[in-house]
């Protein structure tokens, strides 16, 4: 495999942190990426690279010049992917402040202009909406995976809502009143929520998945399936994830970087 461009990943704290998740399953593809630290400011000299993939995860915006942002979204208006992932310094979040930003504006969500943080203290369960090629050939409806937290947002009218979470308030109820009876759970649907929106800018795809890649708020998502997927990037730590949820963050990345993989 020859790739042409790589990807820039941005954010997830350090490599030695949340970002060696993704880091890690990217290099056991075979994929090139640059990395930037989440406390690292961007520079034109990244941007000078032709990207096929553009991924911004716990990244603050702060970090990000509007000059730069400008720079970036030129490569994704040229066909550079362009994938926000959710967490406390994304979206509007707790320090992420993308709202108004150019490359904010370029997701297929409309980013609230105050803390948008959602926490599942029962969690909430991924669905697909449609048959897609990020979701195609995973067993959504047979073992739905749990996550523990998400960044509220609203689709674009001219996006597509791939995935959604559902939360419910879950209570158990034992029969007979015998503490060794098994308990029947009780399940009420209290909302849901956009979990994945896709859309395009220019000739770019773009992605906002609103929930994390990496604990905590990534829940039971990051061990969804058997086998376990063990990966290491360079200078990270190694990490092991479910088989399903590898799967899931490599048909994202090829979709959104449609030059990520040339084979």
């Amino acid at each position: 495999m020859t790739l042409k461009e790589s990807i820039l990943y941005c954010g997830d704290t350090d490599l030695s942190g949340a970002a060696a998740y993704l880091a890690g399953l990217i290099t056991s593809w075979g994929w090139q990426f640059d990395y930037v630290p989440s406390h690292v400011a961007m520079t034109s000299k990244l941007l000078d690279v032709p990207r096929s993939l553009l991924i911004l995860s716990d990244y603050p915006s702060q970090q990000f010049g509007s000059s730069l942002q400008q720079q970036a979204l030129l490569q994704v208006e040229h066909g550079c992917g362009l994938l926000m992932i959710g967490g406390w310094e994304s979206y509007h979040g707790f320090g992420g402040n993308w709202d108004g930003t150019l490359l904010g504006s370029a997701l297929p969500i409309d980013i609230q202009t105050t803390d948008d943080r959602v926490n599942f203290d029962q969690s909430a369960w991924l669905l697909p909406t449609l048959d897609h090629p990020i979701t195609n050939d995973l067993p959504w409806h047979q073992c739905p995976p749990a996550i523990g937290g998400i960044n509220r947002a609203h689709a674009k009218t001219d996006a597509t809502v791939v995935l959604q979470a559902h939360a419910y308030s879950i209570s158990s109820e034992t029969r007979g009143g015998n503490s060794s009876d098994v308990p029947q759970l009780k399940f009420i649907h209290r909302e849901s929520f956009a979990a994945l929106v896709i859309g395009q800018r220019g000739a770019g795809r773009t992605a906002a998945f609103l929930t994390d890649v990496a604990p905590h708020w990534v829940g039971g998502l990051v061990d969804w399936g058997l086998p376990r997927v063990k990966a290491e990037a360079k200078n990270s730590s190694a990490i092991e994830v479910g088989h399903h949820y590898a799967q899931f963050w490599k048909q994202l990345l090829k979709w959104t970087g449609s030059n990520v993989d040339s084979r």
